[in-house]
């Protein structure tokens, strides 16, 4: 298991906000977590701002497929535009699911790790509320238990400032975003957004995890 360095952290991290994003009044689809593809399992990591992260893991071999959406929260087939205020409950997250034989959990966890403030409690950047929380939705025992012991190994190798607090949430239900959400930096990579937040962490991500990139 590897240390995740700060430098390298604050490397990643974007300042810019992305509250402020296009909506649009597209309801969410309710999705369960079935997975019947051979030799694969499904991660749930809300780590801030969902166009970001979906492109961060777009980009990691073995990554099979990753949706945007919301959990964690008490409202059924939340919208968007419900997410943002913050009432919900939910988080914005990543549902990943990835090949085991060509990239493990742990690998997923140092990525989510690296790519986010775990120490920041409802925020990532500029980006404030509940929805931009840290956190991990396990969806057996044994996600959790590494995930925690991963935690508990990161906080004293003094590798952030500040302790972690990522939590970690058991799984009920994921709802996939709007479709407009999905594929967003693939889809609109010449918007301003996408150029100067998204762009200049991917190009960062890039270098520092080259050696889990996808060949093609």
């Amino acid at each position: 298991m590897q240390k995740i360095s700060l430098l390298i952290l604050l490397a990643l991290i974007s300042l810019s906000s992305c509250a402020n994003r296009k909506t649009n009044s597209v309801n969410s689809e309710s999705l369960t977590s079935n997975n019947n593809l051979p030799n694969t399992d499904t991660i749930t990591l809300a780590n801030g701002c969902f166009w970001c992260t979906e492109a961060v893991f777009q980009q990691v071999e073995g990554v099979v497929s990753v949706e945007s959406g919301y959990s964690g929260g008490q409202v059924v087939n939340p919208t968007y535009e419900q997410i943002g205020t913050g009432a919900t409950g939910h988080a914005e997250c990543l549902n990943i699911v990835y090949d085991t034989t060509k990239v493990s959990y742990d690998d997923l966890l140092e990525i989510f790790w690296a790519t986010h403030d775990p120490t920041t409690l409802n925020r990532q950047g500029n980006d404030v509320g509940p929805q931009y929380r840290s956190a991990i939705f396990y969806r057996s025992e044994k996600q959790k238990q590494i995930a925690e012991a991963y935690k508990v190994k990161l906080n004293e190798s003094g590798a952030f400032a500040k302790p972690m607090v990522t939590t970690f949430e058991p799984m009920t239900k994921f709802y996939k975003a709007e479709n407009y959400h999905q594929n967003y930096y693939k889809e609109n990579g010449n918007q301003p957004y996408c150029q100067y937040v998204i762009r200049p962490k991917m190009e960062k991500f890039e270098k520092v995890f080259k050696d889990k990139l996808k060949k093609n």
